[in-house]
């Protein structure tokens, strides 16, 4: 059985689809843009957007009662590729021991222009 997974701490959808969906032990976690839920705003840069990414998944994360250490697979979009290195570095922070797959690919447009999005999958 799906449960639906929602919090207020992290960006609410901009589209027909929920923030995150557990099943059978498993968390998917739609892409995450750097919106930051407090206010809105969209911050400056790839360093701060994807901080702002992390937090929002972590916020997913905590709401289901998992953590950055259940997450298995990441998918990161990039709006250019040459924001691959620093997104990294900042991404690397939460995943300082035992880091999820992953997969990045620059695309042509994300949503509301930002300049990273991420999707999560965690078990437990």
């Amino acid at each position: 059985m799906k449960k639906i997974i929602h919090t207020d701490h992290a960006p609410k959808a901009i589209g027909p689809y929920s923030q995150a969906i557990e099943v059978n032990g498993m968390l998917f976690i739609s892409g995450q843009i750097p919106v930051n839920p407090e206010n809105g705003e969209i911050p400056e840069g790839i360093d701060a957007q994807t901080e702002q990414v992390m937090k929002n998944i972590g916020a997913i994360l905590k709401e289901a009662g998992y953590g950055f250490e259940n997450v298995v697979k990441s998918t990161c979009l990039l709006s250019d590729m040459a924001n691959f290195k620093a997104m990294n570095e900042i991404y690397g922070k939460y995943y300082a021991v035992n880091p999820p797959a992953r997969a990045a690919f620059a695309v042509k447009t994300l949503p509301l222009n930002v300049l990273v999005e991420i999707e999560t999958i965690a078990a437990r």
